[in-house]
């Protein structure tokens, strides 16, 4: 039988996974990139910076709970995660395009930041429910494990490839491959065989009496709230870090593309770490422990940036261990907020609730960039960067004073 054989040797896996490989290798290009277009090019100002990265994220506030809804009411989700690949392709490519033509502008990489970002709530929330019809229920979570190590891969090698492409092409031009791997991404969808299952979720009420229902799961719940809460805060200063992360190493620090991009896959490194040893720390001392540990972690990323200065000789190697550390901390901060959250869960609620905490910690990054984005205009680049290494403060209190760390006491 097909369940019995493993995934590596089960070709709609296969292509499930290559699928994703590809496409997640592009959003990591695109995701230098697009805001170095922007910065060096462009000449954008903070606030243009701190809109263009709370676009990638604000359609999540917009329709991230009635998407969630929507797509659980559908028999079929392969077509939905083929048309946002399809749409995605295109909104990428008329950057370059754009950009020789000379028509292109911040508020058009924007425009273009909204449309990959309305797509990728839509392929977000169906591509799990998907992945009943290609993995056999018993391989489900090695299935999710592979796709772990392909976002962490991709973190890695796609910050390198993309300072690469941006030194050689230009950094518009380099928005083509990005442009390419959904293409590539869609192709392979659109290829998998296996039938999907017929049966839609029913119902019971209206999207609003769903959506409701969610929430009310979540905030009455102590695990949850402490767990949505810490997610919330440390999206919030990320966002707005990430608003003005190349902006202060292109102006501030004179980093060229290609460091940025090794700084960036620094993370990856350390996520790709945290991705293997996650699971074995936490089957020793609890996801509980590990997540606790992690959190403590998370300012050091933010003291470093905020503090860079010096020759790059000395400043790069202590950012790019600083940045290693940051993505092994955050990955097992994830695994964790995953296997926590789902244990926490009612099962009857789990499509809801994980909707209401993607919508929250990935809704939040809107605010976060526009916030960042301001006060650098008004305060400045490096003290916006010091003041969100204070924000990430309270979220090691919400968790280290929960139920979280007090189910790990007892």
């Amino acid at each position: 039988m097909a369940e019995c054989i493993p995934l590596r040797r089960q070709r709609d896996y296969r292509l499930l996974w290559s699928a994703r490989a590809v496409s997640e290798t592009g959003t990591e290009i695109s995701r230098l990139a697009v805001p170095l277009t922007a910065a060096a090019l462009l000449d954008a100002t903070p606030v243009q910076m701190g809109l263009l990265t709370a676009a990638t994220t604000l359609p999540y506030l917009l329709i991230g709970l009635p998407a969630g809804a929507y797509v659980d009411r559908l028999a079929r989700r392969r077509p939905v995660l083929v048309g946002c690949e399809a749409v995605s392709a295109l909104a990428v490519l008329t950057a370059p395009l754009a950009w020789l033509t000379g028509l292109l502008t911040v508020p058009w990489l924007i425009t273009v930041a909204l449309t990959v970002g309305v797509c990728s709530v839509f392929y977000r929330t169906a591509s799990l429910p998907h992945l009943s019809s290609v993995v056999a229920d018993h391989q489900r979570t090695a299935a999710i494990a592979g796709f772990q190590s392909v976002y962490s891969t991709a973190s890695v090698c796609g910050p390198g490839l993309a300072g690469l492409l941006v030194q050689a092409l230009s950094a518009p031009l380099a928005l083509v491959v990005d442009a390419a791997s959904f293409l590539v991404s869609a192709v392979c969808l659109r290829s998998i065989r296996s039938p999907e299952k017929a049966e839609a979720a029913v119902p019971r009420g209206s999207l609003l009496t769903d959506i409701r229902e969610g929430l009310r799961t979540v905030m009455s719940h102590h695990v949850l709230r402490a767990l949505i809460g810490t997610g919330v805060i440390l999206n919030f200063a990320s966002a707005g870090q990430m608003a003005l992360y190349v902006l202060f190493a292109v102006k501030i620090l004179g980093l060229p593309a290609g460091v940025v991009g090794l700084l960036t896959a620094s993370f990856g490194v350390g996520g790709l770490t945290g991705a293997t040893v996650a699971p074995r720390l936490a089957a020793r001392f609890t996801e509980n422990r590990v997540l606790l540990g992690a959190v403590v972690v998370f300012p050091l990323e933010f003291v470093a940036l905020a503090s860079a200065h010096g020759a790059p000789s000395v400043l790069v190697p202590l950012l790019m261990i600083a940045y290693a550390l940051s993505g092994l901390a955050t990955v097992m901060f994830s695994v964790c907020y995953g296997a926590i959250q789902l244990r926490e869960s009612p099962p009857e609620l789990l499509g809801r609730v994980n909707a209401v905490m993607t919508v929250a910690t990935m809704g939040v990054m809107t605010l976060g960039g526009v916030v960042g984005g301001v006060l650098g205009e008004v305060i400045g680049l490096r003290p916006t960067l010091w003041a969100c290494a204070a924000i990430v403060l309270p979220a090691i209190l919400i968790v280290w004073f929960s139920p979280v760390r007090r189910a790990v006491t007892v």
